[in-house]
């Protein structure tokens, strides 16, 4: 280590006396980094996870598939095993998979997980110290105190009007007349379901729903659509963006410019709202959080704000409604995929319900196959591959290997859901997973598609009334087919943060 010493002492003089010499300057610079990038892995503990050899500057940014990076993760894991260490920039990262090594970190050792990882990006999207919105919040920006709110904000919704459920089933009917209106002519679904979920949260969010066509609700619609693939066309340069990075122009001044647009649109809603409000009765998300920010008056380091109110905001939309949307996309190309499965569904519900009442919540009990198709469905489309990192706490044990203190660290959720050693036919659609010999619905353990520890998805309730609700409608109302003449849709997986499908086109026979 002395010598390692000297060397940075002898390169820091040759920086005083060549200051006015710029390509030695800038050798000098290189040199630097690159002995001070040895000096860091050299201090790493013989238990350090395995891993492929960081480029200097880079790190392992170049074994980033931007188009398939669960694929990248994949290839790792088959190489280096289940705890794989990278290099992103000068940040060291963990990724975990499997259902044993993942189980092992968040389900026993829970609160050496508790915090995000920073994300440098977020700070130039207006989410610095106590505005971080709840998705990717870490604990000194407010994370705690937000999932408290949203959380009990989803327990009390519908008290005095009508509850989340029937508001989830009006919008379910809405979607199936928009349905019907195409008689059963090829139509692709993917942008009516978009908006029928999205009219969920701003049920929740704002109070009520918007037609499909409404200018606002475009407005909001849009630039949501367009940096998600903002963000998927340019992730290597993205995760290196907030730093050094964001002096220069790139991909993260488009992101900044669509988040903006949004932003100006949800602060003309709040400011709707705080002029027709009643403090004694909340209509919805943003009353519930002016009325927290009046008993926050006083107290600036709560993170009750109008700046962190518009990033919750955002994170409900960018994270809802693409998950739900998605996994809905994905399950009706199951069904034109499993004609056979669509039908056994169809008759479990005509026996069940009939084809006049609208399905409930209570209705799950008397499903049992549907409730596995729709577990499977969320099984096999997989859509969040790779879920938001985590920073540890203190060194933490995983298998034999030592994650050290303050390292980012990934669970590689797809790793789980298709582990061979959990799941009979892990790479088929195959919805007996969920079904005992009696054919009564089962829990799986490795069925972890919301993520496990304290950063567990808060809507998680949420998301499986919607998924449920939105596909018993449908498939109670329509029969869905592949058009006469048309090819069988792709299966291709596109990765936009989420994973979706293929744009494809389907025909709804109404029964």
């Amino acid at each position: 280590m002395a010598g390692i010493a000297a060397s940075i002492s002898w390169l820091g003089s040759q920086l005083s006396c060549c200051h006015n010499n710029l390509p030695a300057l800038a050798l000098s610079l290189v040199l630097l980094a690159l002995l001070l990038d040895y000096v860091k892995r050299r201090k790493r503990s013989s238990r350090w996870p395995p891993g492929p050899t960081p480029l200097p500057f880079i790190g392992n940014l170049l074994l980033l598939d931007v188009k398939n990076p669960h694929k990248s993760v994949q290839d790792l894991e088959k190489k280096f095993g289940p705890v794989i260490s990278l290099q992103f920039g000068w940040r060291n990262m963990v990724i975990l998979s499997g259902f044993k090594t993942i189980k092992e970190a968040l389900g026993q050792n829970p609160e050496n997980f508790v915090d995000r990882a920073a994300v440098p990006l977020l700070n130039l999207i207006n989410r610095g110290k106590n505005c971080g919105g709840i998705v990717v919040a870490t604990c000194d920006n407010g994370w705690r105190e937000q999932r408290r709110f949203f959380v009990s904000l989803l327990k009390n919704f519908g008290k005095g009007k009508p509850r989340l459920e029937e508001r989830v089933s009006e919008e379910a009917g809405y979607l199936c007349s928009e349905f019907k209106s195409k008689e059963g002519s090829p139509f692709d679904p993917q942008i009516l379901i978009y908006r029928a979920v999205s009219n969920i949260i701003c049920t929740l969010t704002f109070g009520g729903r918007f037609e499909y066509s409404d200018e606002k609700f475009l407005k909001i619609m849009h630039p949501l659509q367009e940096i998600l693939k903002e963000v998927t066309r340019n992730l290597p340069q993205l995760i290196v963006a907030g730093s050094w990075f964001s002096r220069f122009p790139g991909p993260h001044r488009e992101l900044q410019k669509r988040y903006e647009e949004v932003s100006t649109t949800l602060r003309e809603i709040v400011n709707e709202h705080k002029k027709t409000r009643d403090p004694t009765f909340p209509r919805d998300l943003i009353d519930a959080f002016l009325d927290e920010m009046d008993k926050a008056k006083g107290k600036p380091e709560n993170s009750f704000n109008e700046r962190n109110l518009i990033n919750i905001i955002f994170d409900l939309f960018g994270a809802g409604t693409d998950t739900a949307s998605s996994t809905l996309l994905w399950g009706l190309l199951n069904m034109v995929d499993h004609p056979e499965v669509q039908k056994r569904v169809q008759e479990e519900i005509d026996e069940e319900i009939g084809r006049v009442r609208s399905p409930v919540m209570e209705d799950q009990l008397k499903l049992p196959y549907t409730c596995a198709v729709i577990h499977e469905i969320q099984r096999c489309a997989d859509i969040l591959p790779v879920a938001a990192p985590y920073t540890t706490h203190r060194d933490t044990e995983v298998g034999k290997f030592i994650i050290p203190k303050e390292t980012v660290v990934f669970n590689h959720l797809s790793s789980v859901l298709k582990d061979e050693t959990m799941w009979e036919k892990p790479h088929e659609f195959y919805p007996e997973h969920f079904l005992d010999a009696d054919g009564q619905f089962v829990k799986r353990e490795a069925f972890l598609p919301f993520s496990l520890g304290r950063h567990a998805c808060p809507g998680e309730q949420w998301a499986k009334a919607e998924l449920f609700l939105f596909f018993t409608n449908l498939l109670q109302h329509f029969t869905f087919r592949i058009p006469e003449n048309y090819p069988r849709p792709k299966t291709e997986r596109l990765f936009a943060l989420t994973v979706h499908p293929a744009p494809f086109q389907i025909c709804a026979i109404p029964r």
